[in-house]
């Protein structure tokens, strides 16, 4: 009999719904059935492709408020960011649609006795293994762009956002893609592991903790199979002795604790240059104070729940060893006693290395406050870090800025005297314990392609 897994409503500890893990042999049965649709798949034409994106951008608009409703219930999420979520993945799959066929058309170059004509090709069944925090746009960001290629992809998804996993295959149908050109598989991370070994799949992208991540390169790296990992990271926003202090508070409030603090792209050190840091830590604790931590379906709720129980207990003990360590507290740190999962917004202050609060990814909605001399050590601060996906940089000094970013700062991704997510036009992805390759803006469709060279002899092309 099969393992059940049962789903629990973060805001109240309640169960939701159950589900019942697939045996490893239906895993790999359905990873055979990706292989039988893509022989199909990857000789439809680009046009096709796009007119099923648009369907399933259209469908995503039409259920946008169940949508929203299953995240709220399933991981915590403040209903209008779940919104937000499902419109940027409607997003993503209009510029897939509009841009696919031009970022994977043919190419073509002269070479000495010759021409050529460079192909990009898809490749076969690609799998995905990504997590709760975005549980539609992880998986939209990863399988849109790869589906568009001509692959099929099988997806393991968190198993609390198993509801999610349902949902999005049964849109991909209800859009018209082919049946098993995109299938959710409910099963474990052990089994997802063996999937890698399966002969027909030929990639893996995965989103998660930089410690497995790692591991589940190894595995297909040992089996010469091409992996984009997208691990996590602790990103810094810098504030400069010029800075306009009040955006800078806005903008790092709001880069902590959207998506209830639990976002790899989330501002969590804040490195502030010294002849501005009380303005700063006076301001950022006060705006702090007034948000609102609650339930998540309010529409004047700021913070929901963090998604499971054991999340928010593993952030409380990476707090308590950051104090202990020499760290102090200006606000929160303290478990409410109340049902759900809740953590108060926390602020952090004499944050140095050797303490989670420094060193690790705090997922949740905690703040690290660390002082710099000068704006050359608040980039050196910034740097000194294992992981490198984004960060940020306030400066009324635009041009001084984007010469640090693009000079300086050792990431994937900066923003500049603002905080943005991910944008559907523009490569996302890091470098470092961050992991590598890219999504987003085309990158992500030639992730996983052939790029196969095909050169024709000058005399035979007359």
């Amino acid at each position: 009999m099969s393992e059940t897994i049962n789903t629990y409503n973060p805001a109240t500890g309640e169960k939701i719904d159950h589900y019942h893990l697939m045996s490893a042999e239906d895993a790999e049965q359905a990873v055979t059935r990706s292989q039988e649709a893509y022989l199909n798949w990857r000789r439809t034409s680009f046009e096709t492709r796009a007119d099923l994106f648009n369907n399933l951008a259209n469908l995503m608009e039409e259920r946008i408020d169940d949508l929203a409703s299953l995240m709220t219930r399933e991981m915590g999420k403040v209903t209008a960011q779940g919104k937000q979520e499902v419109q940027l993945c409607a997003e993503i799959c209009r510029y897939t649609a509009e841009h696919g066929a031009s970022i994977l058309e043919d190419e073509h170059r002269i070479f000495e006795g010759g021409r050529a004509i460079i192909t990009y090709q898809p490749i076969g069944v690609i799998l995905g293994i990504q997590p709760w925090n975005f549980p539609l746009y992880q998986v939209i960001r990863y399988s849109a762009s790869n589906i568009m290629a001509g692959n099929t992809t099988v997806l393991k998804h968190a198993k609390n956002v198993f509801g999610m996993a349902q949902a999005i295959q049964q849109m991909y149908e209800d859009a018209g893609f082919p049946k098993n050109v995109y299938q959710s598989l409910l099963i474990d991370g052990s089994t997802a592991s063996d999937l890698i070994k399966h002969k027909y799949v030929r990639g893996v992208t995965f989103t998660g903790s930089d410690e497995v991540g790692k591991e589940v390169a190894k595995e297909a790296a040992s089996l010469s199979k091409k992996t984009v990992m997208e691990l996590g990271s602790n990103d810094a926003f810098l504030v400069l002795e010029d800075a306009d202090i009040d955006h800078a508070v806005e903008m790092c409030i709001q880069g902590r604790v959207i998506n209830n603090g639990e976002t790899c792209v989330a501002a969590k050190r804040f490195v502030i240059v010294d002849s501005v840091y009380e303005e700063f830590r006076d301001k950022f604790v006060a705006q702090c104070k007034k948000l609102k931590v609650g339930d998540p379906t309010n529409e004047n709720t700021d913070l929901g729940p963090m998604a499971r129980e054991d999340l928010r207990d593993e952030l409380h003990e990476q707090v308590k060893k950051s104090l202990e360590n020499g760290a102090t507290l200006s606000l929160g740190g303290e478990i409410p006693d109340s049902d759900g999962y809740f953590y108060p917004v926390t602020v952090l202050e004499n944050v140095s290395p050797g303490m989670p609060a420094y060193d690790d990814e705090l997922f949740g909605p905690v703040a690290s406050l660390i002082r710099a001399r000068d704006d050359k050590q608040a980039m050196e601060v910034a740097n000194d870090s294992r992981y490198g996906l984004g960060g940020g940089i306030f400066s009324t000094d635009t041009d001084k800025a984007i010469a640090l970013a693009k000079d300086e700062f050792d990431t994937g991704m900066v923003n500049i005297n603002g905080y943005s997510l991910a944008q559907p036009n523009l490569p996302f992805g890091g470098v470092k314990d961050s992991g590598y390759g890219r999504e987003h803006g085309g990158y992500g469709m030639r992730e996983f392609v052939n790029i196969k060279t095909i050169m024709v002899a000058e005399s035979a092309t007359e």
